[in-house]
């Protein structure tokens, strides 16, 4: 995503207020966004705090200058649409969640929105993908493709989530906060059902110790034994216990998505897989493989959580049109 690399945070509030920082945090808590929305937020504000040089608390600026900041990324920075979006949504919080001054009519000049085809590997690429990846690697990456999971929703799965009889996967909570169900590749279930016989030795281990699992603060509030019960354990959970940020508590939390991220790019360079190659192209490759074998547009979108049908249908413009014949080769 092209933001602008922000660090040092914006002009403080009075003496009599909390600083700005801590007062979008409490919202943000309050509100039980996720730590990630709440990082995304910051960002954007200290972002637009530094673009007039920290010269004025963003309670004594308004409906211009979030106007002409937006105009600034979109004219200037040249940023996408979701990107300008996304500032956009972090000012309207600030302003209307955390200094209750709603903002009123944002006349920005709108960056461009460009339609891009997404990378779909072939079934020989995705094999020789996964055919350079091993152990939890391979595992999640099989997961990316067989399941057509988003990485993060990978990442955060729960054991519980995990049907072996019924060959199926819950995914709780995904984009939108939306459940699902996807399938369980009968291709991994053998090698899941081992690696979860490992996690469980972790999973013991932290439950000699006392130590939880990381959950969401309001389910551990409603579901007190449930950050130490094996079902809600992670399925890739991470090897080293960590402090949570929100609760300041030593806790398991799930594998970081940066080590899969890694693993992907570097199995595709072994592979000598030329296309621009990331966790998200199994995701992709899964729903275009599906609609060229046949498979109902509609159960796919259903399956990879789109709430258009319009974002679905954008797999049908990179299927295979093995029937069209150039008529390069009619000559």
């Amino acid at each position: 995503m092209n933001q602008p690399a922000v660090q040092t945070p914006p002009q403080s509030s009075p003496d009599n207020q909390p600083r700005l920082k801590d007062q979008v945090h409490a919202v943000c808590r309050r509100r039980h966004l996720s730590l990630r929305t709440e990082k995304s937020y910051w960002h954007w504000i200290v972002a637009f705090c530094h673009h007039y040089q920290d010269q004025t608390h963003p309670r004594d600026m308004g409906d211009q200058e979030v106007t002409d900041f937006l105009t600034h990324l979109a004219v200037k920075r040249g940023v996408a649409a979701a990107t300008q979006n996304q500032a956009f949504n972090a000012l309207l919080f600030l302003y209307r969640d955390v200094l209750e001054k709603p903002l009123g009519n944002i006349d920005a000049m709108r960056a461009k929105r460009t339609r891009r085809l997404p990378v779909v590997l072939s079934r020989d690429e995705v094999k020789r993908l996964l055919g350079k990846m091993t152990g939890q690697h391979w595992l999640i990456a099989s997961l990316l493709y067989g399941s057509g999971l988003r990485l993060m929703e990978a990442m955060r799965l729960r054991v519980q989530d995990v049907d072996f009889d019924r060959r199926q996967i819950i995914v709780r909570m995904g984009k939108g906060n939306k459940d699902r169900v996807v399938p369980l590749p009968g291709a991994i279930a053998g090698e899941l059902q081992r690696h979860l016989a490992a996690v469980e030795r972790l999973h013991q281990q932290d439950r000699a110790d006392k130590i939880p699992c990381s959950m969401e603060p309001s389910l551990a509030r409603k579901f007190q034994l449930a950050p130490f019960t094996w079902g809600w354990f992670y399925v890739f959970p991470a090897r080293q216990r960590a402090i949570d940020p929100i609760s300041t508590k030593l806790k398991r939390h799930h594998l970081h998505e940066s080590a899969i991220q890694k693993a992907v790019h570097e199995a595709a360079r072994a592979a000598k897989i030329t296309k621009r190659c990331g966790c998200h192209t199994l995701r992709h490759s899964f729903a275009t493989h599906l609609l060229e074998a046949g498979r109902d547009i509609r159960t796919i979108q259903e399956m990879l959580g789109h709430k258009d049908l319009n974002t679905t249908m954008i797999y049908t413009h990179v299927m295979s049109k093995e029937s069209i014949i150039s008529p390069m080769d009619m000559i």
